[in-house]
């Protein structure tokens, strides 16, 4: 695979010019950037949440994050979980919401998660393992995005 096939350039629409030329130099970087994405969009063991769920989560994240083309790529994997990829929707529809609701505050308010967000999320019956992973989710996303509007930048785009 080259790395204009990963996720990460192609939300950020670079193949060629400059900015693919100083992609180039950092090859190292955005193969690892794509392993992180695999690992934690569609891991082998995923635990309570499956490679749908997730990529409707990221999917949510990029679209909150105004990033639509990245959001794109993620909801083409989010099957049936795609309503939940919608930030309009709280989740509890689909019976996520103490999950959405956790996702959403870890990206948007991280500073404000405490203890009883977590004991919210295990009194739902979900593994501290699983609470892991999805901060780990949310953690590659904000990264992810952040990537994708910096590249857009060095393009001459507005982020």
């Amino acid at each position: 695979m080259s790395i204009f096939d990963s996720t990460t350039l192609k939300a950020a629409g670079i193949a060629q010019g400059p900015v693919a030329a100083a992609a180039e130099t950092r090859t190292k970087i955005i193969e690892a950037t794509q392993a992180a994405e695999d690992a934690v969009l569609s891991p082998r063991d995923p635990g309570a949440f499956p490679h749908d769920l997730r990529a409707a989560l990221a999917a949510r994240l990029a679209t909150a994050g105004g990033e639509p083309a990245l959001a794109e790529r993620y909801l083409d994997k989010a099957g049936a979980m795609v309503a939940l990829a919608d930030p309009a929707r709280d989740g509890v529809a689909e019976g996520f919401g103490t999950v959405v609701a956790f996702f959403d505050k870890a990206a948007n308010r991280t500073r404000d998660i405490a203890a009883e967000d977590i004991s919210s999320l295990q009194a739902e019956g979900i593994a501290d393992a699983d609470i892991v992973r999805l901060c780990e989710l949310c953690a590659f996303m904000a990264y992810q995005l952040r990537v994708v509007a910096g590249l857009r930048l060095m393009k001459g785009e507005a982020a």
